[in-house]
């Protein structure tokens, strides 16, 4: 009998499984980076629904002291999307739930600008059954600036 195609298996899985206690605080997931073009800019508008000058209107930005489109907030949180790198793959079998985010933003993001972004384990609260995992998020320019910093939480399943 052969496994059908559409039907994940083992043998398919980008990364082995993990479960809370196979983490470390200090564990390091690092993201793909991104340069945030004017595309880029175009679709969160469209997406959010933010009519805003700020961020589609450069002669708007220019005539109030801005080298060009300013990014969302949430434009910038979004490059923190743990999905965008291995963790979630790690996790198939284990992520019960995310729990929530924070962000702070430090500086600000402009069209042109490439953003880096990892995550940090920073702390393991273990449950009987389950575990919160909370990572902090950064993010730092194409200059070494950090424009982002936050938290992220996740619940995950001990191992049987």
């Amino acid at each position: 009998m052969h496994s059908s195609p559409d039907l994940p298996c083992e043998s398919h899985r980008i990364c082995a499984q993990r479960y809370f206690e196979d983490f470390e605080i200090g564990e390091r997931f690092i993201l793909p980076s991104r340069t945030m073009t004017d595309a880029l800019f175009a679709a969160f508008q469209l997406a959010s629904g933010d009519n805003h000058p700020v961020h589609y209107d450069i002669e708007y930005c220019r005539a109030h002291g801005m080298p060009n489109m300013l990014a969302h907030g949430f434009q910038v949180a979004i490059q923190t999307a743990a999905g965008a790198g291995l963790f979630p793959h790690m996790v198939e079998d284990s992520l019960k739930a995310f729990l929530g985010q924070s962000s702070e933003f430090l500086k600000p993001v402009y069209v042109g600008d490439t953003l880096y972004s990892s995550l940090e384990i920073i702390e393991l609260i273990p449950g009987r059954t389950t575990g919160v995992l909370e990572m902090a998020s950064c993010i730092v320019n194409q200059r070494s600036e950090k424009v982002l910093r936050g938290r992220q939480r996740y619940l995950l399943r001990k191992r049987a």
